[in-house]
């Protein structure tokens, strides 16, 4: 179960950055189609589409790498008891949270799904499509929460705590700048 997690967040991160290429491509696609005065504007819509789609893909990855802006300043200075009871308590915060999240992001995108929502700029497709990135990466990022949630209560040091410590080890600090 552990291989299959790690990879369904991994496959989040991997879509996450297959966006970011996608993003860069049409970019310099744009740039040069103005100058050969092709219409690209378009490529906005698209763009803003696959920005919200490379946030939302990648936040479970993120979050079970550390790489996730967190506050730790009381963590560091409490016994390892008390540091295992807050981090239980943060993460049942943020599992209520993101479940409210991706509740809504369900239900928000099953009501434009419902209503046939189209885009009313130059791409007219259904809303519904480019909105289930925000269902996947919320669904994911619930996944992930709960997961990292079951291994604290069962004993394990976070798994954002331990992936900043094995890059501390290495040396690379360069979350910290």
């Amino acid at each position: 179960m552990r291989r299959f997690l790690d990879g369904l967040y991994a496959l989040g991160g991997l879509l996450s950055a297959l966006c970011v290429l996608s993003i860069l491509i049409l970019m310099v696609m744009a740039s040069v189609g103005r100058s050969l005065e092709w219409r690209v504007g378009w490529v906005n819509d698209v763009v803003a589409w696959l920005c919200a789609a490379a946030a939302f893909l990648g936040m479970a990855y993120s979050f079970r790498n550390g790489d996730f802006v967190r506050v730790s300043l009381v963590m560091e200075k409490v016994s390892p008891g008390t540091r295992r009871l807050l981090e239980l308590f943060s993460l049942g915060v943020a599992t209520v949270a993101i479940l409210y999240l991706g509740y809504w992001a369900v239900r928000f995108t099953l009501e434009s799904y419902e209503f046939n929502d189209i885009a009313g700029n130059l791409v007219a497709i259904p809303v519904w499509i480019p909105q289930m990135s925000f269902v996947v990466g919320a669904v994911l990022l619930v996944i992930a929460v709960l997961d990292e949630c079951v291994q604290v209560f069962r004993g394990h040091k976070p798994s954002y705590v331990v992936k900043v410590e094995e890059r501390h080890a290495r040396g690379d600090f360069s979350e910290e700048l």
